[in-house]
């Protein structure tokens, strides 16, 4: 079951997150200003452990945060929220360069202590995943009211940059959903995400998508200011959070779906980990029709893209996600609008998943040679 899961935020391992940093010219004082801040308050965040600030010996510019956490949900919840926007914000001036690195702690080397020594909170990562290569990772945003079919309509007709970023980064997959006015567009990378993400931001042809939308954003943005683009793509993104694949089939052999599920209050961890787990499972069963499964979540709003051999309706109950006859009931219950699921019948678990089917606008694969 392991080789099948190639990302997972809920084996309960420790998290190790590097975050390292390229500083502006004469911008060390005010740094150190801005991180002790940070690290008072990141101090008192449910789940953290630890953090270490290093300077380079080689550049002093280039400087390295490691900080340690419980597991990855915690650092999820906290990186992805508005606290940690606010908390954050006085580095955009003095850092000219980030790059942030996240890792399950799968084995450490212990010491000998005289005196007993206090476990560490959080365990190891279990077993090693064999991973396929593939970053995944999804923005979502809003539009405003009345104005979908007007964005889905710019929104598809873009014409697809270049696959090749540089020699070990290329991008293999966009695919982007609608459902009423908000939009996902999940993306694929060979190699590194963010080298990938700026070097689709510096496209012609991209730029002048996201310029055309932003009259119908609900949140303003203005992208020639940096600070307003980082603060958009920060809260638009859409962390992966669990990906498992079954027997592999081509994408020409499967559909490709986004179902949404929109969780109570407090829920959207508790949706994501469920379904991880449901499709953990179903992916052992022959007869499964979902082929692929990444469960993107942040806050109460959970995107599930599965690929499905089959009509969507075929099998929907594994289509949502769920595996045993008392599972839809459970799923229910965490969803603002999942009393139709939680009633467990065919046709009303049938009926959910059309509900919950995102609009498709568009799905590229890059060519093999580009």
């Amino acid at each position: 079951m392991s080789e099948r899961i190639s990302q997972s935020a809920f084996d309960g391992s420790r998290l190790r997150v590097v975050l390292l940093l390229d500083l502006y010219d004469g911008c060390q004082k005010q740094f150190l200003e801005a991180y002790e801040h940070m690290r008072n308050h990141v101090a008192s965040v449910p789940g953290h452990i630890s953090d270490q600030l290093c300077q380079s010996i080689e550049n002093p510019s280039q400087w390295l945060i490691t900080s340690e956490w419980e597991s990855a949900p915690p650092f999820l919840a906290w990186v992805n929220s508005e606290e940690h926007v606010a908390t954050v914000m006085p580095l955009h001036s003095c850092v000219r360069d980030t790059r942030s690195l996240r890792f399950s702690v799968l084995r450490e080397t212990g010491q000998a202590f005289s005196a007993p020594r206090q476990e560490p909170r959080g365990g190891l990562q279990p077993y090693p995943r064999v991973g396929d290569g593939v970053v995944r990772h999804a923005l979502t945003f809003t539009v405003k009211p009345g104005t979908e079919k007007a964005v889905a309509k710019i929104l598809a007709g873009y014409s697809s940059p270049s696959a090749r970023v540089d020699e070990q980064t290329r991008l293999r997959r966009t695919s982007l959903f609608m459902h009423g006015n908000r939009v996902v567009r999940a993306i694929e990378v060979q190699g590194d995400l963010m080298a990938a993400l700026r070097h689709v931001a510096r496209q012609p042809e991209v730029r002048a998508v996201e310029e055309a939308i932003n009259p119908y954003l609900e949140q303003d943005r203005d992208l020639d200011d940096a600070n307003s683009a980082r603060l958009f793509f920060t809260r638009a993104a859409l962390p992966a959070v669990h990906h498992v694949t079954a027997e592999g089939r081509g994408p020409d052999e499967v559909n490709r779906h986004a179902l949404l599920y929109r969780a109570k209050e407090e829920c959207g961890l508790a949706v994501a980990r469920l379904l991880s787990r449901q499709d953990e499972l179903a992916a052992e069963d022959p007869a499964n029709p979902v082929v692929g499964s990444t469960v993107f979540q942040r806050d109460d709003i959970v995107v599930r893209l599965i690929d499905i051999s089959g009509p969507l309706d075929g099998q929907p109950a594994l289509a949502l996600g769920v595996h045993g006859p008392r599972k839809p009931a459970v799923l229910g219950r965490l969803l603002v609008d999942g009393d139709r699921a939680a009633r467990g019948t065919r046709a009303d678990v049938s009926r959910f998943v059309t509900d919950s089917d995102m609009q498709l606008i568009t799905d590229r694969l890059a060519a093999p040679d580009s």
